[in-house]
């Protein structure tokens, strides 16, 4: 029976991931990803159960009470977390891309020690702010949160197995294949 590797992607908000990712995916048929679900609202162009499986503060908690969760931790006042179910069922059909934050990479990294952790950095601090704030969608109390969040963040890139520099999105996406590559062939 397949059984494929698990791949944990972390890095700030703003530092290009969904970009970075969407070129990895494209160029390997064997990647799946893990679709966490979250209490925050969509952003424009989201899809439920593409993006996220958008849910209630509620509805969050009662699958923490049921144990559905490989991880989950709370920011930016929402919950997020990655459905236990769904992962499994990918594994045995793929290599998983996971997309979490440095403390939800952590708890899956105990549960799953062969997990590969690859966090994605910025060029610098200054690349961040520019980017979160050409969003144009992010309230200016939003982006000093995530901005907090980001230096947060970068100190963790040092318990990760890779970290990779986005300053451009095509070498990124390659570097992180090359790493793919490795690490499940």
């Amino acid at each position: 029976m397949f059984k494929g590797k698990l791949f944990v992607i972390s890095g700030a908000s703003g530092v290009g991931k969904s970009t970075v990712l969407s070129r990895v995916m494209a160029k390997r048929e064997d990647l799946l990803f893990s679709v966490s679900a979250t209490t925050r609202a969509p952003r424009p162009g989201e899809q439920e159960a593409v993006s996220y499986y958008f849910v209630s503060k509620d509805a969050f908690r009662e699958m923490i009470d049921r144990g559905e969760f490989v991880e989950y931790d709370a920011h930016m006042n929402n919950f997020y977390g990655t459905p236990k179910g769904q992962l499994e069922e990918k594994l045995q059909r793929g290599h998983v891309i996971l997309d979490i934050e440095p403390n939800g990479a952590f708890a899956v990294k105990k549960a799953r020690p062969d997990a590969v952790l690859i966090f994605i950095a910025p060029p610098s601090m200054a690349e961040v702010e520019r980017r979160l704030r050409s969003r144009g969608d992010t309230p200016e109390d939003q982006i000093c949160l995530r901005l907090d969040r980001a230096n947060w963040e970068m100190e963790q890139s040092k318990k990760y197995n890779y970290t990779v520099i986005n300053d451009r999105v095509d070498a990124c996406a390659e570097e992180i294949l090359d790493i793919i590559a490795h690490e499940a062939d």
